[in-house]
């Protein structure tokens, strides 16, 4: 207990702090809990007119900074001159954006604030709505602000202060320099608010605002305001993955999981873990973790619920649900049933009830009632939406979420559990990063509800505890710039500041910065690389002669050799290629290496076109795909011939077996004989190296005792002067990197006339600054060239969706288009793209994505008013049907490119009446509905 004189002082404290800062007295007196420390440090440096750069753990509360820029705008400025006149003049209201990644969380945050300020002060801008676009505060994504800017729209008058939350997905590689544009074009009289998660580059990040924006606060919290457990399951015992705080600070994993752990691996390694039965020591020992139904019992049980449980994939995570429904899991009560069923009903009343059967509905609602769901993009946004809610209700307990969750709205639970510790990027698996763990971690621990949040990693015997101890205790990682001129930008910026004030605004920005910084560190290691060459130098010298000259002939030698090679595989290269280019339609070849070898059937010879032949074939083991001429080391070989079906289905699995089995009834053998190395050709014929080979043996250091020694010293020194030179352009690649990239694209735009010789914008490139997608110049190319006009609205949608669309996975084989003028728009918009191509790989630019064709047959019968069954069954997918969820998305991106070209000066105005049209065909259904905002 505190004495009188000690709480006399601390009211003094508090008193000359309200007086100091008298705003965010005002605001603290209506949040109904006492700031932390961090929140206070900010929101004082942001009354005293500074910017400032917030980050802290998820959760821990970044948003109240941006609120109270809020109440700072609305409060106005009270120290106008005008106001100080008349008493009776209100202060001027002053204007804030709070900017978020996505369109959730901006809808959230919209709510938030309508909730706290009232509908009339606060509008909402994103991609599907616009209300009150007129108000003081506006929430909107990030790209509605960058266009703004660019548009140098009159919204912008008035604006005092712009909230930039997730500032760290700057880092993003499709979209993160969107953030570097706003905040390099912001006018000088707004304060940035920048709120991040965790970064170790916090610093240096705002080094670089301070560059830009002025004077910018840094305030880093590495604490959570509720505390975070960490732990593994092994099997059916949970462990604490630390012993205290202390063994967390040094990684010291717990005694007592290493050894159990330890002893797990030794009795698989010794057999102990197969399953019983017949065949069960066939595969040697394998591991069986706990299901997830027990999993999620076991939470329930400890009193660890509502769980967030990550399953880094859409199947699994619908897998799980079902699981958990048939091993009889109910998590709610009565009445918690039938307050569920009331939410969703109230809420889906929109949606055709056929659409509903389609879209798995009653199967959903099932897992909802019962406190179970999945979260994950393949759903129907409102369904994801429901998901939120009731989570965040308590009503649902346990749901199942692939990582698109953490990056997204506001989720909090009391426990969260990771499957693995894997995940695949759209490339390929790989494992979580330290940012990524804090991240989905970070949901753990609801605030003012939880004394302590849990994190649960189940164990396998792929995770090593020791690496998980890693994971958790690296809390921060570095940000990144994904910075690059795009052509969009390159005209918006030479039309509105000019060509070389542009260049000087990319040498501004976050990517520069960093780039420039980590030349001093590149230079510092070629000066000593530099000093090290000279050691290896003196220590290769050898007192028979130049060891130099020696060496040089020893590596000429190896590169004869080498490109000797090279020449022998271009030949059977081009043996292959000119054998596939020859098969017919039933012909049996043998395929003689890689994971399909074996004997195969030509299904499609696939002569036409571009590029290498690639059969579409249909292996004896059933796989049909087609193979490519780096499948075959010896030219393709017909040995026999039969007879194809017409109108063979290669995606039927009876279809498939039946003429497998044909093939395997040829009797000819699968592997054949290895005849690949007849063709090699002896290196030793070669004239040139027979040559180089008598200078070796005729040079004196040849005769050295202590030859080889030397040679090891020289050909550490060759590769540290190759790795230097390297280093070296590494140094000139990075310095005005940006500029130099920017002035490749300004030539390619005016060669192609979107820019004059004189720097202007013409009314192409003033066309292509409205164009707003990945694609922007392929997209202008199409509409001068007039690619889509004399389409009707539903052609129009497919034609423009290959521009929009990209497949999650790369599927082998090109998808069919309807046939018609579609097909022909869709060829010529191909064409266009390898004209870009080649443009942009003559002067080193990055390439213009190539158009996919997977999306253009579910738009097209959508837009043509056809079921949504069949509509999510024409999708090009390797799974089978296309996900509700993905059809959303990607039917609301074409929707959004096709209201450009509706608004866009360049288009004719057929063609944006039919946008229109086509825009009004879509926009129906599931397309129609739309949360209330």
């Amino acid at each position: 207990m505190s004495s009188p004189a000690e709480r006399f002082a601390a009211a003094r404290r508090r008193a000359a702090q309200a007086a100091q800062f008298p705003a965010l007295d005002e605001f603290a007196l209506d949040l109904g809990f006492d700031l932390d420390d961090f929140q206070r440090e900010a929101c004082q440096s942001l009354e005293r007119g500074s910017g400032v750069l917030v980050c802290a753990p998820t959760g821990a509360g970044k948003t109240v900074v941006g609120e109270f820029a809020v109440h700072l705008a609305l409060r106005g400025r009270p120290d106008d001159p005008a106001a100080a006149d008349d008493a009776a003049t209100p202060p001027i209201r002053r204007k804030c954006f709070y900017t978020t990644p996505i369109k959730a969380l901006s809808n959230q945050k919209y709510h938030d604030l309508v909730a706290r300020y009232g509908a009339e002060q606060v509008g909402l801008l994103t991609g599907d709505n616009a209300i009150n676009g007129d108000a003081p505060v506006i929430v909107m994504t990030t790209e509605v602000l960058r266009n703004m800017l660019y548009a140098g729209s009159s919204t912008l008058n008035g604006l005092a202060y712009v909230v930039m939350d997730e500032v760290h997905y700057l880092a993003d590689r499709f979209r993160g320099g969107v953030w570097e544009e706003v905040i390099i074009h912001l006018p000088a009289s707004v304060t940035l608010v920048s709120l991040s998660a965790t970064v170790s580059n916090a610093e240096e990040f705002a080094d670089w605002l301070v560059t830009v924006r002025g004077e910018t606060a840094v305030v880093v919290s590495e604490h959570r305001p509720v505390p975070l457990w960490q732990h593994m399951l092994v099997g059916k015992r949970m462990f604490d993955l630390f012993h205290d705080a202390d063994a967390a600070r040094k990684h010291d994993v717990h005694p007592e999981l290493l050894r159990y752990t330890r002893d797990q691996m030794r009795r698989l390694e010794l057999g102990e873990g197969r399953s019983a039965g017949p065949g069960s020591g066939r595969r040697g020992p394998r591991w069986r973790g706990p299901m997830r139904p027990d999993i999620v019992d076991r939470l329930d049980r400890e009193g660890l619920l509502p769980a967030i449980l990550f399953i880094f994939s859409r199947a699994g995570c619908a897998a799980a649900v079902q699981q958990c429904l048939a091993a009889g899991l109910r998590l709610t009560s009565p009445e918690e049933r039938a307050e569920i069923r009331r939410v969703v009903e109230s809420r889906v009343t929109a949606i055709p009830g056929e659409d509903l059967t389609v879209l798995g509905y009653w199967e959903w609602l099932d897992g909802l009632e019962r406190g179970l769901a999945a979260h994950h993009a393949g759903m129907l946004p409102v369904f994801k939406e429901i998901v939120e809610e009731l989570f965040v209700r308590g009503l649902v307990k346990a749901v199942f979420a692939t990582e698109t969750l953490a990056l997204g709205i506001n989720m909090p639970a009391r426990c969260v559990v990771l499957e693995r510790l894997v995940k695949y990027n759209g490339e390929a698996h790989v494992d979580l990063t330290p940012g990524e763990y804090t991240q989905l971690t970070g949901r753990a621990g609801r605030r003012g509800i939880d004394v302590e949040g849990h994190a649960v990693v189940v164990w396998s015997p792929e995770t090593d505890p020791r690496h998980v101890a890693g994971l958790a205790s690296t809390r921060t990682y570095p940000l990144r710039s994904s910075f690059r001129p795009s052509y969009n930008m390159a005209v918006n910026l030479v039309g509105t500041v000019g060509a070389e004030p542009a260049r000087a605004l990319l040498e501004s920005s976050f990517a520069q910065f960093q780039a420039d910084r980590s030349v001093v560190g590149l230079a510092r290691q070629v000066q000593r690389n530099t000093e090290t060459i000279e050691a290896y130098g003196a220590e290769a010298a050898c007192h028979h002669g130049d060891f130099d000259e020696y060496f040089a002939l020893r590596v000429a030698i190896a590169d004869r050799e080498k490109a000797i090679a090279r020449q022998g595989q271009t030949q059977r290269k081009a043996a292959a290629v000119a054998s596939l280019e020859r098969l017919r339609v039933g012909d049996v070849i043998r395929v003689p290496s890689g994971r399909r070898a074996g004997l195969a059937v030509v299904l499609d010879p696939a002569t036409g076109g571009f590029g290498e032949p690639r059969p579409l074939v249909l292996t004896q083991d059933r796989w049909a795909g087609r193979v490519s001429p780096g499948d075959f080391t010896t030219p393709a070989e017909v040995l026999a011939r039969i007879r194809v079906p017409k109108h063979f289905n290669h995606r039927s699995p009876g279809a498939r077996r039946d003429l497998a089995a044909e093939v395997s009834g040829t009797g000819l053998d699968r592997h054949g004989g290895r005849r690949g190395g007849r063709s090699r050709q002896t290196p030793g014929e070669d004239h040139q190296l027979s040559q180089l080979r008598t200078e070796l043996r005729n040079h004196p250091c040849h005769a050295c005792p202590e030859r080889e020694e030397h040679a090891r010293w020289a050909e550490r020194r060759r590769r540290l002067e190759r790795d230097t030179e390297e280093l070296r352009e590494r140094v000139s690649g990075r310095t005005g990197s940006l500029a130099r990239t920017f002035d490749r694209i300004v030539a390619l735009l005016t060669d192609r006339g979107y820019l004059a010789r004189d720097g202007a914008v013409t009314d192409a490139g003033r066309m292509l600054g409205r164009i707003w997608t990945e694609a922007d110049l392929l997209v202008a190319e199409c509409l001068r060239r007039r690619v889509w006009d004399g389409l009707s609205p539903a052609e129009l949608a497919a034609a423009v969706s290959v521009v929009v669309f990209e497949a999650r996975r790369d599927v082998d084989e090109r998808a069919s288009l309807p046939r018609g003028p579609v097909a022909d728009a869709v060829d010529e918009t191909l064409k266009l793209w390898g004209e870009i191509e080649a443009d942009e790989a003559a002067r080193g630019l990055s390439a213009t994505r190539e158009p996919d064709l997977g999306f253009a047959w579910p738009v097209f019968r959508w837009a043509r008013g056809e079921a949504l069954a069949k509509v999510l069954g024409s999708g090009h997918e390797i799974d089978g049907e296309m996900p509700a969820g993905d059809f959303v998305r990607w039917a609301r991106q074409v929707v959004d490119l096709l209201g450009q070209l509706a608004d866009s000066g360049g288009a004719s105005p057929e063609l944006r009446s039919t946008a229109r049209q086509a825009i009004a065909a879509i926009n129906r259904g599931v397309l129609a509905y739309h949360t209330s905002a």
